[in-house]
Order: C-alpha cells, then structure tokens, then sequence
C-alpha cells in the first residue's frame, strides 16, 4: 500500500527533470538565436558624399619592406568599398594615388591642403598603418596577425585644411584565436584575413550597413555593403 505514493513522487520528479531539461534547450535556442542577430549601424563620418575622394596609405618602411603589397591592397580595396557603398561619392583611382606618391618621395611632408590640391580631391581619407605583423613578437611558429592604423579625415573646403577634421582607431586581429601554427594555417590566409577584416572595419566607418550584434558568437555571413532599410 505504501508503493504508490513512491510511484507518483518519482514521476513527478521525473517530470520535473525533464521541464529543466526542455527549459535549457529553449534557453540555448533564444540565447543562439540573439547572438546570430545583425544590428543597424550608421556612418561614424558621413562627409564623404557628394565629395571627390582620393585614400592615402602611410606604410613605414620596415613594414613595406616585409610585406610590399599591403598598401596597394588596402587602397584598391577601401577605395573601391567607398565608391561602392557611399551616395554620390568619386573615388579616384588608387593607382593614381600611388604614381603620385612614388613620383614624390617626401610626400608625407607636403602639407595635407597641398596634396588634396594636387590630387584634385575634397576629401582626403589618410590611413596611417602602425602596426602590421603576422606574429606575435619573438615566435615565429605562431599566427596572431594585427593590423593597426589611425584613418585621418582631411576636409579640403573645411575650415582647416592642414589638420585631420576627424580621426578614428582601427585595429583588428586575426586568426580570433590562440595556438594557431603553421601547420594549421598559412602567411598567405593569415594575411589575407588580415586585410579583409581591416577593410571591412574602415570602410564602414563611412556607410550606414549591418554588423553582427554579438561578433565574438557570430556565425552567419557578413553583409559588407550599404544597409538602406530593405
């Protein structure tokens, strides 16, 4: 006579076991759920619409030296976002830009009034990298990439035009993660990842667009264009 109340206690517990159970699955559901969202983000700078633009890369010498292709990558790829993305903007072409540069060899030192004048440009986008490696200092065995630069805006018709009108920090890191060898991956896709997300991250400083909410637990695509509402 006493088992049935023991039957029904041990049911109910198990019920009870099983709604913590369905409760965590739901919990996990909603949690991956918001980490998945993308969030609206507008321009930080909006100035360059309706302007003539040219981007300016800054390398130092020893990062030249090792990795020669980053400016000419960067300009190309920032340049084309910009004039992709940004209403009613002329980017001119990097490859002008750097024939400038080369036929200048102490352009760093003219005034930024000066070069937007012999570019023939409104907006001068300067981005000034100060540190790029693909190691971390001292291990050669491991991939840490950073890419670091500050982004000067120069405004041409702005009330000065030697001075940055505005600035901005960019630094990204890549892979996102640690312990990466070179038996896991290569300088070429280090490199590549590299330059990738530090594009996307500059480029975006100047276009409304959609940006993971939660990038740490993102795991969908990346939308790298302009975001009009649609």
């Amino acid at each position: 006579m006493t088992r049935t109340p023991t039957v029904i206690v041990l049911i109910l517990a198990g019920l009870a076991c099983s709604g913590c159970a369905i409760g965590k699955l739901v919990g996990g559901m909603m949690q991956n759920e918001e980490y998945q969202k993308l969030k609206e983000t507008h321009a930080v700078y909006d100035g360059l619409e309706n302007k003539r633009v040219a981007v300016l890369i800054d390398v130092d010498m020893v990062t030249l030296y090792e990795h020669p292709e980053i400016a000419v990558s960067l300009a190309t790829n920032v340049a084309r976002r910009i004039a992709t993305n940004v209403p009613g903007v002329t980017v001119i072409s990097p490859r002008q830009v750097s024939e400038w540069q080369f036929r200048t060899p102490q352009w760093n030192t003219v005034p930024y009034s000066e070069i937007c004048q012999r570019l023939n440009v409104d907006r001068l986008v300067h981005i000034d990298i100060y540190e790029f490696r693909l190691h971390p200092p001292g291990n050669q065995w491991l991939w840490d990439g950073v890419c670091s630069a500050n982004i000067g805006i120069i405004e041409n018709d702005g009330f000065d035009p030697d001075n940055y009108a505005d600035m901005f920090n960019i630094s990204v890191a890549f892979p996102d993660m640690t312990g990466v060898t070179r038996e896991n991956a290569t300088a070429k896709g280090v490199k590549h990842g590299l330059l990738t997300l530090f594009t996307r991250q500059t480029s975006w400083l100047f276009f409304t667009h959609l940006e993971p909410k939660h990038p740490k637990y993102y795991q969908g695509p990346i939308q790298d264009g302009r975001y009009d509402g649609n």
